[in-house]
């Protein structure tokens, strides 16, 4: 629900009524009238200007006389509806522009509504007014299609306005009659294309908007009456067919993709073709040889003018295709969104628009004979890319990127990509390729959405552009920097600082250029809001329509497989030298880093072993699957505490590798409990324990040290025992009863299975999931954003108190020389505005 707004008049922008008039001095008038006497926003913060395409009937003096207030503008010649509200727009002061048909009237809250939009929501680049006949009884606009061969068309026209369409929502274009557009972004884009003069412009507009990933967002509270059509009511129908035609054409080859427009222009053009000739009903087989007669008839034959319309509209196609190219490549190289991104705004995309027998016909075969259903239903292209090795013994973030590409592929294109050489991945239904830093350019300009993590953003340059316009999703589940904190003590002083600020460089620049960003946990989310902040992601315009910042930053835990553990083969109990079938085991799933703590529980287990003799604790996996990865010095430090306290191959069971990804369910089943122990420090804070998950999978009993978000877990859903860190009692107490205490053992088991429900991977990534289906550059990322209102320039009174204010401030902190030093300053920063040209 969008928050309600309280805005003094100071804060609100200053909004420029557009009205192109010709020949319209009446319905003009009427218009001009009721912005000026009805509107229910304040007058100073509104201008209203009025073009007059070269009526030549006294129009421009009629209004210049009964309107005074208003600004006329004198064209000389007809530029359309299009050029009209471009020249216009030249001219406008206001940070919003307002475009109204001239027999069209405002209702009273028309221009705050829509205002009221354009400041809570700031990836809104235009607001669609709701549109209504001129008694208010039936539906002029509330909603807009596109069918697949460029034409637009009002959803929902004519029929009765039931209030079932006052729900606000984002469509792919407003209606001309009655729109609301940001005047930096219609600058950046140009305007109306002028080429079109009217009809489509808008629809243009609003493709062109989309692609951009700007939304247009249709506001039912910011309402209109129109008289539709009324300009139009001494004009041929065959003019506004040929419009029609020739824009829709001009408008598809504009904006759809390379590979949309191999397929859809010839079908586009072919069946322009048959609607001209079923719309003027020609003879179409008229030419046939076989219908050749005694004599050989070479007369003219009448054409309808409906029909001339579509051949002609295909000619002037043509000739404005030099210009149209150019256009083209701007808008392809400017795009930020797909084809497919775009499908649900066109709602019906293959509609046939006209119930022609003929026309639905050939619409048919050319829909089935370009296939035409699969390139506007084409899937998103979407690239994981992960700098772990991705065979059957997976790390975390290999095990992460493998998940994501496995629930993202049941929508999308999906290719894992990984940068380390060491790909030799199982059957999937993904793509899965290894690449070069100079293969992976090729990979991200295949993608639509690029979903990254680690290094990763820091070997493709081109997505680090502030240019760039690629979609970016950084996983950043992985806080490296304060990891790096525990994992450099290993290394000198000197060597440690470097790598430290190195790490954190590289995910400042993940959180300077991502759109979205995925952490593990709430405590991980605090945190990285705090980087985001203080990196100035944290816009007003973002805050203010999303107060969560989730549409920024979302929790994406690690996950688990929905599909229960099957045991494929034994693995540790009658298997392992030293453990019995009988044992009870404990498993420390992970590895052996320098962050967690098996000295305690070593420890814990030593005590244990005094009291019972088939206690086992066995760990997974000493050795990294990525050999890039070195053994931590707490891996060694483990084995010798080991030793020395002669657990080793008694109580204490190290497996040397590590276990295959597709195997460690064996392991899981085999174990009575789970653990994981660590230190009290900041990486503990916000680390999230992945492997630890698969204790929930198999539905093991967990024994944890307290200080991270596993352990608020554990603790609240009675999952397990949390203990204090480095105490070596508490933690044989812990582990003692979940072992031996079968009933306690057994409530733990019972509890598990809801929770298991929750951190599936399908249920985890469903923020991932809810953003590839519609995916947008960040608010604060979108191109010609401005702000909306502007602080108010001080007069020149002002102007020199403050200055004077300052220079008493400054000689009081050092004198003249403060004062000159800041002087030069200043001098530098006009310099600067004035080359940007500010």
């Amino acid at each position: 629900m969008r928050q309600a707004w309280v805005v003094v008049a100071t804060n609100l922008p200053v909004v420029s009524v557009i009205l192109v008039n010709y020949r319209g001095a009446e319905d003009t008038l009427t218009c001009l009238r009721a912005l000026r006497e009805e509107l229910d926003y304040p007058a100073d913060r509104m201008e209203v200007i009025c073009v007059d395409n070269a009526s030549g009937d006294g129009s421009a003096d009629r209004l210049r006389r009964a309107a005074p207030w208003a600004r006329l503008i004198e064209s000389e010649s007809n530029l359309g509806f299009a050029g009209g509200c471009n020249l216009a727009a030249r001219e406008a002061t206001g940070q919003v522009l307002a475009l109204l048909n001239n027999d069209a009237r405002p209702d009273r809250s028309w221009v705050r509504a829509a205002v009221e939009v354009l400041r809570a929501e700031p990836t809104v680049g235009a607001v669609a007014s709701k549109v209504l006949d001129w008694e208010g009884e039936h539906i002029d606009f509330v909603d807009g299609g596109l069918t697949w061969f460029g034409m637009g068309y009002k959803r929902h026209a004519g029929q009765v306005d039931d209030g079932s369409h006052d729900a606000p929502r984002d469509v792919l274009f407003g209606t001309g009659s009655a729109l609301f557009v940001r005047t930096d972004l219609f600058t950046a884009l140009g305007g109306f294309d002028e080429r079109f003069f009217m009809f489509y412009e808008d629809v243009d507009l609003g493709w062109r908007l989309n692609l951009r990933g700007w939304r247009v967002r249709y506001e039912p509270r910011s309402l209109t009456y129109h008289r539709h059509h009324s300009s139009m009511s001494g004009i041929a129908g065959s003019r506004e067919h040929y419009l029609l035609e020739r824009n829709a054409l001009a408008a598809l080859y504009k904006n759809v993709s390379d590979e949309t427009l191999a397929k859809a222009l010839p079908a586009a053009m072919g069946l322009a073709v048959r609607r001209a000739t079923a719309r003027g009903e020609i003879d179409p087989a008229q030419l046939e040889i076989t219908r050749r007669g005694e004599v050989e008839d070479d007369s003219p034959v009448p054409i309808d003018r409906s029909a001339l319309a579509g051949m002609l509209a295909i000619d002037q196609f043509v000739e404005l295709l030099p210009s149209l190219k150019e256009s083209r490549e701007q808008e392809q190289q400017a795009r930020v969104r797909t084809d497919a991104d775009l499908v649900p705004l066109m709602r019906k995309a293959m509609e046939p628009a006209y119930p022609l027998p003929r026309y639905l016909a050939a619409h048919d075969a050319l829909v089935e004979a370009f296939d035409l259903h699969e390139v506007f239903g084409r899937p998103r292209k979407v690239v994981v890319i992960t700098g772990d090795a991705v065979t059957a013994r997976m790390a975390g973030p290999a095990i992460r990127a493998w998940h994501m590409s496995e629930v993202l592929s049941t929508e999308h294109d999906v290719r894992l990509v990984s940068v380390n050489d060491r790909v030799d991945p199982p059957d999937s239904a993904f793509d899965v390729v290894a690449a070069t830093r100079r293969e992976l350019g090729g990979h991200v300009d295949w993608a639509d959405i690029v979903v990254l993590q680690g290094h990763v953003l820091e070997m493709v340059p081109a997505l680090k552009r502030v240019d760039s316009t690629k979609i970016v999703v950084c996983d950043i589940y992985d806080p490296m920097h304060l990891e790096l904190l525990e994992q450099g003590r290993d290394t000198d002083d000197e060597r440690r600082a470097k790598d430290l600020t190195g790490v954190t460089e590289v995910l400042n620049s993940q959180l300077q250029r991502g759109d979205f960003f995925l952490c593990a946990s709430e405590r991980q989310r605090h945190f990285w809001l705090g980087h985001l902040a203080s990196l100035g992601r944290l816009t007003p315009g973002l805050y203010d329509s999303d107060p969560t910042v989730r549409s920024l930053l979302s929790v994406v835990p690690f996950g688990l497989s929905s599909v229960a553990p099957q045991r494929t083969a034994p693995a540790i109990k009658g298997t392992r030298s030293g453990i019995s079938a009988g044992d009870k085991v404990i498993l420390w799933a992970g590895g052996v880093y320098s962050w967690f703590d098996p000295l305690t529980l070593l420890h814990a287990v030593h005590r244990l072993s005094a009291e019972h003799s088939d206690i086992r604790l066995f760990f997974l996996g000493m050795k990294h699957p990525n050999p890039d990865v070195p053994e931590m010095v707490m891996a060694g430090q483990t084995r010798a505490l080991a030793n020395r306290l002669g657990l080793t191959d008694k109580f204490a069971f190290f497996n040397e590798t590590w276990v295959p990804y597709g195997e460690r369910q064996n392991y899981l089943l085999d174990a009575d409990c789970g653990v994981t122990s660590h230190f009290e420090h900041v990486e503990t804070t916000f680390a999230f324990r992945t492997r630890v998950l698969d204790y929930l999978w198999s539905g093991l009993p967990v024994v944890t040290t307290d200080g991270d978000s596993f352990a608020d877990l554990v603790r609240s859903e009675g999952i397990g025992v949390v203990v204090p860190p480095e105490d070596p009692e508490a933690l044989a107490a812990a582990l003692e009863k979940v072992l031996y205490d079968e009933d306690f053992a057994a409530e733990c088991r019972r509890r598990i299975e809801p929770v298991r429900e929750r951190f599936t991977w399908e249920s985890v990534l469903a923020p991932l999931t809810e953003f590839c289906r519609d995916p947008r550059p960040a608010a604060d990322r979108l191109s010609a954003s401005a702000p909306l209102s502007r602080t108010p320039r001080p007069g020149a009174g002002e102007t020199v108190r403050r200055d004077l204010a300052l220079l008493r401030e400054y000689l009081d902190a050092g004198g003249p020389v403060e004062v000159a030093k800041r002087a030069t300053g200043r001098l530098r920063r006009l310099a600067g505005e004035r080359l940007r040209g500010r």
